[in-house]
């Protein structure tokens, strides 16, 4: 190269690593600000207003909650718990319409915990309590669900229930043998938050055969409550 042409080269090769230092730059800054989220800021110089703005959000998902008897919100528990009328030290009380008080049940005395809460409701949804028969002692005999009744009351939880939650059918009659029962519940802004106290009794309004009448599935001792969230 003839030293003439020098000056001109150094200046090519200079105006070249500018340029490339230049391209690093505006692809680091494209880079992280691609990568990481910014706080925006307003600079004002003098007299002005400032400005800066930030975004929120939550999420809540879609969920379901039923609960009759034992139960730890909001998770699932396979536990089912038992009332049992058991009239062996009451046999002088057998069939005198008197009703018995039961044990049992994961608030005792033959009472259970009841809630629904749920979050996706378009409109009014039954919660319904569905047996498949009555009441059997495994020997031929039965006793009606007709014989039990029910009573629902406040039950202080958390989160706070808006309303309580009546049983399915009536307080005389919340079974029936071999069908559903069923109770409106209303949501408010698509959210039915309701719970109760629900404790069970037992009519004693005739004398049946000896024997365990229910208890078990085999034996149509088990009730089923379902509602449905779309």
């Amino acid at each position: 190269m003839k030293a003439s042409q020098r000056p001109v080269a150094s200046a090519l090769r200079r105006r070249h690593e500018v340029t490339w230092l230049a391209a690093g730059v505006i692809a680091a800054a494209i880079a992280m600000s691609a990568g990481s989220a910014r706080a925006e800021s307003n600079f004002v110089n003098g007299s002005g207003t400032a400005t800066a703005h930030l975004n929120f959000s939550i999420v809540i998902p879609k969920f379901l909650y039923l609960q009759v008897g034992t139960g730890t919100y909001p998770t699932s528990v396979n536990t089912v718990d038992t009332i049992l009328f058991d009239m062996t030290g009451a046999i002088s009380s057998i069939g005198n319409a008197t009703p018995q008080a039961g044990t049992g049940g994961d608030l005792t005395g033959g009472a259970v915990t009841a809630r629904v809460v749920g979050n996706n409701f378009n409109a009014a949804v039954n919660l319904s309590a569905s047996t498949v028969g009555a009441m059997s002692n495994g020997a031929g005999n039965t006793i009606s669900w007709s014989e039990i009744s029910v009573t629902s009351a406040a039950l202080a939880v958390v989160p706070a229930a808006a309303s309580t939650l009546n049983h399915p059918g009536t307080a005389a009659a919340p079974f029936a043998d071999g069908a559903a029962t069923t109770v409106s519940l209303t949501p408010v802004g698509k959210v039915i938050n309701q719970s109760a106290k629900w404790t069970f009794q037992y009519k004693n309004s005739n004398v049946p055969s000896a024997g365990t009448y229910g208890n078990t599935v085999a034996n149509n001792g088990q009730v089923t409550y379902t509602i449905t969230m779309p």
